[in-house]
């Protein structure tokens, strides 16, 4: 499988590890994948999660998801939606960063200053490209 969209690669995998009720997903890690894992965290959708070394199986680095669940085994995140794509990119200025179920979500967006949330984009005053929308 050629990887076009390396970031729909990563909220697919995360997705069909909900679905599955896995505890770990394993992606292949990039620096914008550990940002959006960083995020994924700071706002309580996932457990956590780990760089790996890459063996022989796996070349290049292994970003390991932990997924989070209620006591219901319900997952933390309802939804997971790409938004800027490869050929179809999203670019707002920090006055038209969207807002996600009114603001109940998350929108991860990849600015000069780093990968941050839109709430934080919004408050630093920058834009950038809509990555993604958690909620």
């Amino acid at each position: 499988m050629s990887m076009t969209d390396p970031i729909a690669d990563f909220l697919t995998r995360v997705r069909n590890g909900i679905v599955a009720q896995h505890d770990v997903v394993e992606i292949p890690a990039s620096k914008l994948k550990r940002e959006m894992a960083r995020i994924l965290k700071e706002q309580g959708y996932i457990a956590g999660y780990e760089m790996r070394e890459h063996d022989a199986e796996h070349p290049g680095d292994i970003l390991a998801v932990e997924l989070k669940y209620a006591d219901d085994r319900r997952s933390a995140i309802t939804g997971l939606k790409r938004a800027s794509r490869p050929g179809q990119r999203y670019y707002v200025d920090n006055g038209s960063i969207p807002k996600v179920q009114g603001g109940m979500g998350t929108t991860i967006v990849s600015t000069s200053r780093g990968v941050m949330t839109g709430h934080e984009a919004r408050a630093a005053g920058v834009g950038g490209e809509v990555v993604a929308f958690v909620w």
